[in-house]
């Protein structure tokens, strides 16, 4: 599963290092941004729900999150055809449709492949995986963007082209690893549970957790629009083509942090408190929000303060990514209605990206500052909740 989604990732975030670039070729608005990435983040959310109640009733996921890695995996292509921004919507929702197909139920046979007690590393060693990933597929889309800027002569928008298609490679190799490589113990199924008596069976607990959870998710946006953020404070400085490039080995920074912090904290969570751990968190996310809201403040050009930012959202995602997993895992201990309860977080969360992406996108058509600021509130709001309610 880690091998998969290191192989999944480097396909789809080398297209989600370039695509803010893409879109200012394409002289997208301020907001298409913003609507791509909450509408694409809500549609995962709901499939995530019906897939996992789905294969909670088959008993078997292997063959569904299979075709939902090839699904995400050469969705991205279409980027590579766009003329105007609609179709890089169509292409981004097509992908996180795969996206919202695969994760609950990977979350779901990676919480049984293990033990209890070793689950905080199980999801933290595969969260590292995961952004090993993400962190070659930003660097191998900014070498590239370097190496065929020279030769894009009559369309600038030609060497993001390329990267798109170039995704394809480790995109279908995802795919093949999971079928290939991955081996799933059987349940029998179960196919007279319905879908409300399944959210009703959930544990009280659990749904205790998602108040804060949810409440978080409001103000914790898609990062791709720090690659714009980013990208907008170093333009002044590096240009139009050069700051893209900065950005994008900024999100790397970011990614190789994620990484490097998530097998820790899923092993800190083994010894302590999963939910305090996750609080930390939460605030942490706050405290990169108000450095950006800093950084439109001064207008800054300052590599150095934006590696910072970048490095702490690194760190803030890796233990949220790993802790609501395992807290998931650890507060629906029936298998049979544990699919869809990875559906449930999902879809919190999900609503959580589509309403944070499309406000912040929105305020930031009148100032980014307004915008993180958002954001910030948000996320103390949702570490003060989770803080206060008890499981």
């Amino acid at each position: 599963m880690g091998l998969t989604s290191l192989l999944s990732d480097a396909g789809h975030e080398m297209a989600t290092a370039v695509m803010p670039g893409f879109l200012g070729m394409l002289a997208a608005p301020a907001y298409a941004l913003g609507v791509i990435e909450g509408l694409a983040d809500a549609l995962s959310s709901f499939v995530k729900l019906g897939a996992g109640w789905w294969s909670d009733r088959l008993g078997r996921r292997k063959a569904i999150a299979t075709s939902g890695y090839a699904l995400t995996g050469s969705a991205f292509a279409l980027l590579a055809v766009a003329v105007t921004w609609p179709l890089v919507l169509v292409g981004r929702v097509l992908a996180w449709f795969g996206r919202g197909i695969r994760g609950p139920l990977r979350d779901a046979l990676l919480a049984e492949s293990v033990a209890p007690q070793d689950r905080g590393k199980a999801f933290g060693f595969h969260r590292a995986s995961d952004t090993l990933g993400a962190i070659v597929g930003p660097l191998a889309a900014a070498g590239l963007l370097g190496l065929l800027q020279p030769f894009a002569w009559e369309d600038a928008a030609a060497p993001f082209r390329i990267i798109f298609w170039l995704t394809l490679i480790p995109g279908l190799a995802s795919a093949v690893a999971f079928a290939w490589m991955v081996r799933e113990k059987r349940r029998a199924p179960n196919r007279g549970i319905k879908f409300w008596a399944s959210l009703r069976a959930l544990p009280t607990g659990f749904r205790r957790l998602l108040v804060g959870v949810g409440i978080f998710g409001a103000g914790d946006f898609s990062h791709t629009l720090l690659i714009l953020a980013a990208t907008q404070l170093l333009a002044s400085r590096y240009g139009l083509i050069e700051a893209p490039q900065i950005a994008a080995l900024l999100y790397a920074l970011r990614n190789g942090f994620y990484a490097a912090a998530s097998y820790p904290v899923g092993a800190l969570s083994d010894r302590f408190s999963r939910r305090g751990l996750l609080v930390a968190g939460y605030v942490l996310g706050a405290v990169v929000m108000l450095g950006f809201v800093a950084a439109f403040a001064t207008l800054t050009t300052s590599l150095s303060w934006l590696a910072i930012l970048f490095s702490l959202a690194g760190v803030y995602i890796a233990i949220e990514d790993a802790l609501e997993g395992v807290l998931t895992a650890d507060l629906v201990p029936d298998q049979s209605v544990r699919g869809i309860g990875f559906g449930v977080m999902g879809t919190v969360n999900g609503i959580g990206d589509l309403l944070s992406s499309a406000v912040v996108g929105l305020l930031w058509s009148f100032s980014p500052i307004t915008g993180f600021s958002y954001a910030a509130i948000l996320m103390v709001c949702g570490a003060i909740v989770l803080y206060r309610v008890r499981a």
